[in-house]
């Protein structure tokens, strides 16, 4: 059957399974709707859908109260955005905090789907809230029946004439066609109090838009408006300023950083993961109403941007939850100018030797692409190269600083933060001082934030004030304070570094390596990568081969579980077996992130197995002394090491220990998984 709606196609028959036992754990039913998507034309691969969508399971469980589960992802297998659905007998976990799913929507679309195919998405996800259409749902006969309920949600409705109460008209308000048609003035005149919200899930398809509709209804309960702003795949119209401003509260309810923060600052705020105000929206509201009566109530000024998961109570974040969001925040923004400047200079140093170090200014200076140096056009491209690098690489500790004050006081925090790390590196500082100068930066700017001004001086705070006033104190403490002691501090830290010899060395190793592993790109791998890259100079050894004992053991877990996959196939399943087949590249190009996939279904017996290798490497890659002048690459930036030869035996041998451990671990440790025990026998026969 081919729909007639608004948009053909996007749900049909064949597309359907009624009262079907499609396996007894969520891999098996999603790779089996995704075959069902596959078979009628509308994925090019049962894989690449399956593993996206699994991939998007990995992030947050996609199971909502009520026994209903829409997994769903955006993926370059899809050719045509999709739903495939299963009411399943037997259940099945999706993760829900009420039991199992018997409802089970697969929503597929293009990646880079357009706006309208977002928009008939969100509008499934967003009936799925309301009972009488899960009801429908589960009593329809045949295909047919489940085909014409969807296509019923998905029909564009008509506007009403102004009967809807601002509770209800919220979110199709802020998201098609923006709060001030609606009407503010609503609540422009004082006579009702209203909540804001902002929802936003990592995909931007279907939590964004759930949340969004249960947190009206919870409105609708208690008896207060609330205004969402949906920041989804499918757009966003923001919420109208004076909607925000005549605001009791606001609840951000997101999984990824909330976009133009500042607007609500002073609001008193609640926040927690998209999938809470989907559970609990009554609880949420309730909160937010709380926390406009409490003149101690958290406001958003205060607050870290980008923190989205909240306490059980979903009024405050940890402080050792929030500097891990600020630190990280620095630290992600750094890596780019880390990465950019490193491999210039390592280019730089392949084309002009390593002596370009100390000519290349000179070159710059004196010579052109038509007044060559000595030597021709190979030393003038790595004096340029060289130059170049070294300029990118000089902005690490500024964006390293600028950022952790931005994560703290959003943009008027980014002058005084990157100021401080210019500072940083005038004094001697180096990372040390940009970590620290950030930190008051922000923390400056925010308390100037707090102050209270006249309404007329309002405008000026975020652009003039702030920045100047967080710019003056931090400049002054680091220039007549802590710069000194700072740089003290960093100097004695490197001829430590430099001073090791021996069994000290291998132990810095030892410890790096097991970083590197712990976590595949989490906060602990970070760390140890900005240990090394921070401390990265050419004129100091040691930083050189702590670079390459952190790249080095950074390799291991996608190799080793390439390896292991390889070695013995029937131990993983087959999506686990077309991620081994990608990890080899992503660990030859020093991606950790390759070995997630494994770590996530199975953390307690691939985490240790990859540590243990990594320790291993990083421990040899000490012990040969082996140097690294470029901060990412992987295998690709051989020429920036002193010895390729030594690099790869230690890196093949601690991949040898990864992959045997947990090749031996998986064989003769702990219960298998069902689903991989039935995909050994689909393999053998």
């Amino acid at each position: 059957m081919t729909t007639s709606s608004t948009k053909p196609g996007i749900i049909s028959e064949e597309l359907i399974a009624l009262d079907a036992d499609l396996g007894s754990t969520k891999t098996e039913v999603i790779e089996k709707l995704a075959r069902l998507l596959a078979d009628a034309g509308r994925a090019t691969e049962v894989d690449g859908l399956r593993d996206a969508a699994l991939a998007r399971e990995a992030q947050s469980a996609t199971g909502l109260p009520g026994g209903i589960a829409i997994p769903h992802c955006r993926s370059a297998a899809v050719t045509t955005a999709s739903l495939g659905f299963a009411r399943l007998n037997p259940k099945v976990d999706f993760g829900a905090p009420d039991g199992d799913a018997d409802l089970v929507f697969l929503i597929a679309a293009p990646e880079g789907a357009g706006s309208e195919h977002m928009k008939l998405l969100s509008s499934l996800a967003r009936a799925l809230v309301k009972p009488a259409f899960v009801t429908s749902l589960r009593e329809a006969a045949t295909p047919a029946d489940i085909v014409a309920l969807v296509e019923d949600v998905l029909k564009p409705k008509a506007p009403k004439a102004s009967t809807a109460t601002p509770a209800a008209a919220a979110v199709s308000t802020t998201k098609d066609a923006g709060p001030g048609a609606a009407g503010p003035g609503d609540t422009d005149s004082g006579a009702a109090r209203h909540i804001v919200a902002i929802t936003a899930c990592p995909t931007g398809i279907a939590h964004t838009y759930m949340a969004a509709d249960s947190l009206t209804a919870a409105g609708e309960r208690a008896g207060v408006p609330v205004y969402v702003e949906t920041q989804g795949s499918s757009g966003s119209t923001p919420l109208d300023p004076s909607v925000i401003a005549n605001a009791a509260a606001v609840i951000f309810a997101t999984d990824v950083g909330v976009k133009n923060r500042e607007r609500f600052a002073g609001k008193p705020v609640i926040e927690s993961g998209v999938k809470r105000a989907i559970n609990e929206p009554d609880v949420m509201v309730t909160e937010a109403l709380r926390a406009s009566m409490d003149p101690s109530a958290r406001t958003v000024s205060g607050t870290a941007p980008g923190a989205s998961d909240a306490s059980a109570s979903g009024s405050s974040l940890g402080w050792g939850t929030r500097l891990r969001q600020i630190l990280l925040t620095g630290v992600s923004y750094m890596i780019p100018f880390v990465a950019a400047g490193g491999l210039l200079i390592a280019l730089g140093f392949l084309l002009g030797g390593y002596e370009i170090k100390g000519t290349a200014e000179d070159i710059m200076t004196n010579n052109s692409i038509t007044n060559l140096p000595d030597g021709g056009i190979r030393i003038f491209l790595g004096a340029v190269l060289f130059q170049l690098g070294g300029l990118a690489f000089g902005f690490l500790v500024p964006a390293l600083a600028g950022y952790i004050s931005f994560a703290i006081a959003d943009r008027p925090g980014l002058a005084p933060g990157f100021t401080a790390g210019a500072v940083a590196l005038f004094v001697g500082a180096g990372f040390i001082g940009g970590l620290v100068g950030g930190i008051i930066a922000g923390f400056v700017a925010l308390w100037i934030s707090r102050i209270s001004v006249p309404p007329w001086l309002r405008g000026l705070m975020p652009v003039v004030i702030i920045p100047l006033g967080a710019t003056l104190v931090v400049g002054a403490l680091m220039f007549l304070v802590l710069g000194r002691p700072l740089a003290a501090i960093t100097t004695g830290l490197t001829n430590f570094l430099n001073g090791l010899s021996g069994s000290s060395v291998i132990i810095l190793g030892i410890i790096l390596g097991l970083m590197m592993c712990f976590d595949l790109g989490g906060p602990v791998n970070k760390a140890a990568y900005a240990f090394a890259t921070a401390g990265l100079s050419v004129d100091n050894t040691a930083s050189l081969k702590i670079m390459a004992a952190v790249m080095a053991a950074g390799m291991v877990p996608p190799l080793a579980m390439a390896l292991s996959s390889t070695l013995r196939p029937k131990l993983y399943s087959e999506a686990e077996r077309e991620n081994g087949k990608a990890a080899w590249l992503l660990g030859a190009a020093f991606i950790s992130e390759g070995a997630i996939p494994f770590a996530a279904t199975d953390p307690l017996r691939v985490i240790p197995s990859m540590m243990a290798g990594g320790a291993v490497t990083g421990a040899l890659i000490m012990s040969f002394g082996t140097t690294l002048s470029a901060p990412h690459g992987g295998l690709l930036v051989f020429f920036a090491m002193n010895n390729f030869f030594t690099f790869l035996a230690a890196l093949a041998i601690g991949t040898v220990v990864s992959a045997l451990l947990v090749t031996s671990i998986k064989q003769f440790a702990g219960k298998k998984d069902p689903a991989l025990v039935e995909d050994k026998i689909a393999v053998a026969a």
